[in-house]
């Protein structure tokens, strides 16, 4: 089954109340339904995007819902809450299509502003047909519709030497607490039977990192997910009780599956170790507690990932960045244990999700280049560490700071007893800049995550 996915871009000008000057605002959207689009039908859709109006309001995660009914009830609704000057307003308004001007009717929405329910102003925006309908139009995808929890089902077929893991970031939009939860199957290279463990860990914007590990504890094959010790990661839901540590967190996927690495590569494990997002974007709501201080979340973004493979790099460097406005990044750079590969730089799979497209198109662009030129780079270090590339028309840098006080270090082992350390930071710094070239190269946008950013550095 396939779904529709564009984006749109809306000018115009809005009153908050009579005594309020007019301001211009402007709406940058992106739309996604669950079903291809049919005019003759009704279609609705998630929406959300960037809303600015002048000296009021800047919000680039405003979200909503949008009705599209041309022909059957001859409109196209919106509804999109977002926050201006501290307060939160939703804007209702729709497009009345009328066949005797369907230019002008397609094109003109006249909406209503509301605060707690009562109305506070009102306003008028208009589609740039000139400059907006080639943008639009191109926009347009109909990707397929992948249920996000059949990639939570374990992978592992029996075989020894096998690992897999099962990891979930968060970020507490309240308290700007970062959230790890990781969870790991692990098959002995000697054939010895299978054992489950994991652990769990809160990165407060200043304070101790606290962290509790589970396991390990025998392998009790579940169906649809991970479950040991009284853990469990299933399809939207993650729980636990570990020492001082409890939560209960219900997950909700807001976006399609992510490869970071091929997607051959997952189903075909021929590589040393494959990973990727079941949705690139999810929020998530319960509570956690780390025994001295409890959280309750509402709309905690985040993501799960799952990786699988032979186990852990020689060296690598992990990046999820919820860049906001439904952008999200993905970088994996890593250095294989395997002879031949073990002496070349490091490989980077790099993915952006930018404007309901994915960047670079193939996941092995970033990793092998163009016939062998143009691979990205990374420098990968402590606390800082890079990622640079490029393709025809674009290119990227990213800078990733990983402040001592906010990162922490835990060791396991691989399959084959070989020890791995990972230094792990859920509130990290991070600066992204992309660019464009138009004759020379334009910045296309920047993003700076201060303590938001989820990032891991890991060697032998």
């Amino acid at each position: 089954m396939r779904g529709t996915s564009f984006t749109e871009t809306m000018l115009g000008t809005v009153r908050l109340d009579t005594a309020d000057p007019v301001r211009r605002i402007r709406l940058d959207l992106r739309a996604e339904a669950d079903a291809v689009l049919r005019p003759h039908r009704t279609t609705r859709a998630r929406i959300g995007g960037h809303i600015r109006i002048t000296g009021l309001a800047d919000d680039p995660d405003a979200t909503g819902e949008l009705e599209i009914s041309p022909v059957a009830r001859r409109r196209i609704r919106y509804r999109l809450t977002f926050t201006a000057d501290g307060r939160s307003l939703t804007l209702d308004g729709w497009k009345s299509v009328s066949p005797r001007h369907p230019v002008k009717s397609m094109t003109v929405l006249p909406f209503t502003l509301y605060e707690d329910g009562a109305r506070i102003g009102g306003g008028t925006l208009r589609f740039p047909v000139t400059t907006g309908l080639a943008p639009f139009l191109l926009s347009f995808r109909f990707p397929r519709r992948e249920d996000p929890a059949q990639y939570l089902a374990p992978r592992w077929d029996g075989s020894p030497g096998r690992t897999e893991v099962w990891y979930t970031t968060l970020t507490d939009p309240t308290t700007g607490t970062g959230i790890w939860l990781h969870h790991e199957l692990v098959a002995p290279t000697d054939g010895s039977a299978p054992h489950a463990h994991g652990w769990a860990a809160a990165f407060p914007p200043e304070g101790e990192v606290r962290h509790v590990r589970f396991g390990p504890v025998p392998w009790s094959s579940p169906a649809h997910g991970f479950t040991a010790d009284g853990v469990l990661a299933a399809p939207g839901q993650l729980s636990g009780s570990v020492g001082d540590f409890q939560w209960d967190l219900a997950e909700q996927p807001v976006s399609e599956p992510l490869f970071t690495f091929p997607r051959w590569s997952w189903r075909h494990p021929v590589l040393p170790a494959a990973q990727m997002l079941p949705a690139a974007r999810a929020t998530y709501d319960g509570t956690f507690s780390d025994g001295k201080r409890t959280l309750t979340l509402r709309g905690a973004p985040g993501a799960s990932a799952r990786i699988h493979g032979q186990g852990n790099a020689r060296r690598w460097a992990w990046l999820h960045a919820d860049l906001g406005g439904g952008d999200v990044l993905e970088v994996i750079a890593a250095v294989s244990m395997r002879p031949v590969l073990r002496r070349l730089p490091p490989l980077v799979f790099l993915r952006l999700r930018h404007q309901g497209r994915t960047w670079p198109r193939r996941a092995e662009r970033s990793a092998v280049g163009l016939f062998g030129v143009g691979r990205f780079r990374a420098r990968i270090g402590l606390p800082d560490w890079t990622v640079t590339g490029r393709t025809l028309l674009r290119r990227i840098r990213i800078e990733v700071t990983q402040p001592a006080e906010r990162t922490l270090a835990l060791d396991y082992r691989d399959p084959d007893g070989a020890p791995a350390v990972c230094r792990n930071s859920e509130s990290a710094d991070a600066k992204i800049l992309l660019e464009r070239w138009w004759g020379h190269w334009r910045t296309e946008a920047t993003w700076t995550l201060q303590g938001t950013a989820h990032a891991e550095v890991g060697d032998r």
